[in-house]
């Protein structure tokens, strides 16, 4: 091409918009905190924005709900759950297990229930302009990728965002710190402050349990290496920096240390984005990114013994566990066509004749644009879950 030393190119702007792209969509995969947790789900095209899915309720789960169920004696289950469901009375489940006579009969029918879950796409994008000259003349000579990189890197941010709050908004199972019961309660002052403690963590490892939530990673046995720890099988707990040292000042029942830093243990298993530690089941990820609810907590009336306050209000501040099949992300299926499939759509207009328009009779100006939908999933909530304890100013 025409590119003379110290002369401009008379040609048209010369950038390779595919590579900066691309190159772009690899950085901001590296940020990804939540994006990576999700099954996924594709809407076929031509069938609207609303993807709905069936989650079948195991038989003996409470909430399986139904007129079907006859109990040992023949007799049609008055409340509709088949059996003992979920019940851990000995007495009850003792008279209601599935006994058989030497005659038979007709007992022991059990039903099933189903769940529809459902996921609506939206779209969403924006775009920038440049002017030729700003390709020409500018003293950036990278303009255009780092222009592209900041606009891969913005859309890659909204749509861990908006994942972010469909997790927050779609947890079923909630811990709040202290004595708090909701999250207008949630406080910083008095005797007993909404701050989260090691027996929150575990309360929380134990409904996780109780709801069959898989751990997400093995024990770490730790290695040959000296001063390495052993860690527990455990899930992904997310916070926000602000909580950071909260979590690393944590004590368990007898006043020791509960925090297990990650140099600890590194050495011996898969280090995560973000991963700054250990307690008890849950391995700690800083998310810096992570949000909270300012001033939804209770008011700040007496002393404030150093959490955090929005107007009169004290902020909440989230720690998120995303169970092993909790949530699907929903996205568009692609035609066949070459990049079709892509999470972001990219185009890119370049200036010059093609450009001219009764607006722009000259051409001068070139656009680039990004657009990608979003669809969210909650498959089983109750593996979602939420602690909300006040944090640090």
């Amino acid at each position: 091409y025409k590119a003379p030393p110290g002369t401009a190119s008379s040609i048209g702007p010369q950038f390779n918009t595919h590579y900066w792209d691309r190159k772009s969509l690899i950085d901001a995969a590296e940020q990804m905190f939540f994006s990576p947790l999700a099954d996924v789900r594709s809407m076929p095209m031509h069938y609207g924005k609303t993807l709905k899915v069936f989650y079948y309720v195991p038989m003996l789960d409470a909430r399986n709900v139904n007129d079907q169920g006859i109990d040992a004696a023949g007799v049609t289950v008055a409340n509709g759950v088949n059996m003992y469901g979920g019940s851990k009375d000995v007495g009850l489940i003792t008279s209601k297990m599935p006994t058989l006579t030497e005659s038979g009969g007709r007992v022991n029918r059990v039903g099933f229930t189903r769940l529809e879950r459902t996921g609506t796409l939206r779209e969403h994008g924006f775009f920038t302009e440049f002017s030729a000259d700003s390709m020409t003349f500018d003293t950036d000579s990278d303009l255009y990728s780092h222009m592209s990189r900041e606009m891969v890197a913005g859309a890659n941010e909204i749509t861990e965002d908006l994942l972010q709050l469909d997790l927050l908004s779609a947890a079923g199972t909630v811990v709040y710190g202290g004595v708090a019961t909701s999250t207008a309660t949630v406080t910083g002052e008095g005797a007993n402050p909404s701050v989260v403690t090691y027996t929150n963590l575990k309360k929380l490892s134990i409904l996780l349990d109780d709801n069959r939530t898989p751990k997400m990673t093995k024990i770490i046995t730790g290695s040959t290496m000296n001063d390495t720890a052993t860690i527990n099988a455990s899930r992904i707990l997310y916070i926000g920096s602000e909580l950071q040292i909260t979590v690393e000042n944590l004590v368990d029942g007898l006043s020791n240390p509960a925090f297990v830093p990650v140099r600890k243990y590194a050495a011996a298993g898969t280090v995560m984005n973000g991963e700054i530690g250990s307690v008890g089941d849950f391995r700690i990820v800083v998310v810096p990114n992570m949000m909270k609810w300012e001033g939804a907590g209770a008011t700040a009336t007496g002393a404030n013994l150093g959490y955090a306050v929005t107007g009169s209000n004290y902020d909440v501040f989230p720690m998120l566990c995303v169970g092993d099949g909790s949530f699907a992300t929903v996205g568009l299926q692609g035609s066949g066509k070459a990049g079709a499939k892509q999470k972001f759509k990219i185009i890119v207009k370049k200036p010059g004749e093609e450009m001219a328009t009764v607006q722009d009779p000259f051409g001068k100006i070139g656009f680039s644009s990004i657009t990608f939908y979003h669809g969210f999933i909650a498959l089983r909530p109750e593996r979602l879950a939420v602690v909300k304890t006040v944090g640090a100013m």
